[in-house]
């Protein structure tokens, strides 16, 4: 039975469909830190987000990207699903590569979450050695099944991960 309370993480105790856009440049992969996710105390994400009724994945993609760190992208190819179930969370991810034809990176919101309980904190590029150097249990679960971190977009199919 699912919990009716709904003052709970708007995130838990359903399926989540969600789309995410891995972008690269100079060498360099995208990443948004999330806190008070994952046994770290926070998680390193590539952008992205739900897919709400009636809208395509790839305009989501496209409005979370400016939602998230003021980037209009253009949607690439599509790459890997991603599954991820754990606790109260079950996740289905769709990933992408994406391009940046304008905007200058800067640090957006969730509009899902109110202005005091906000969760992204952080945006910047990584390289493979500061992908390489971070925790396994603070970066996405697909970065680790990649093996090296820097060839997720090598990644095809469907990964499942049970925590």
């Amino acid at each position: 039975m699912l919990n009716q309370n709904h003052s709970k993480n708007p995130f838990q105790d359903r399926v989540r469909v969600r789309v995410c856009g891995i972008l690269q440049e100079n060498g360099k992969i995208l990443l948004l830190k999330h806190n008070s996710i994952g046994p770290a105390g926070y998680l390193w994400s590539p952008p992205g987000g739900g897919v709400e009724f009636g809208e395509h994945i790839t305009e989501t993609l496209k409005k979370e990207f400016a939602e998230e760190t003021n980037l209009h992208v253009e949607v690439g190819e599509y790459l890997f699903t991603n599954e991820y179930i754990g606790g109260n969370h079950h996740a289905i991810e769709l990933f992408f590569e994406v391009k940046r034809p304008s905007g200058n990176l800067k640090l957006g919101s969730d509009p899902e979450l109110s202005a005091e309980k906000q969760i992204l904190t952080e945006v910047r590029f990584f390289s493979a050695e500061d992908l390489a150097s971070l925790p396994e249990n603070a970066i996405h679960n697909a970065f680790n099944a990649a093996g090296a971190r820097d060839k997720i977009t090598e990644l095809r199919g469907l990964i499942t991960f049970k925590h």
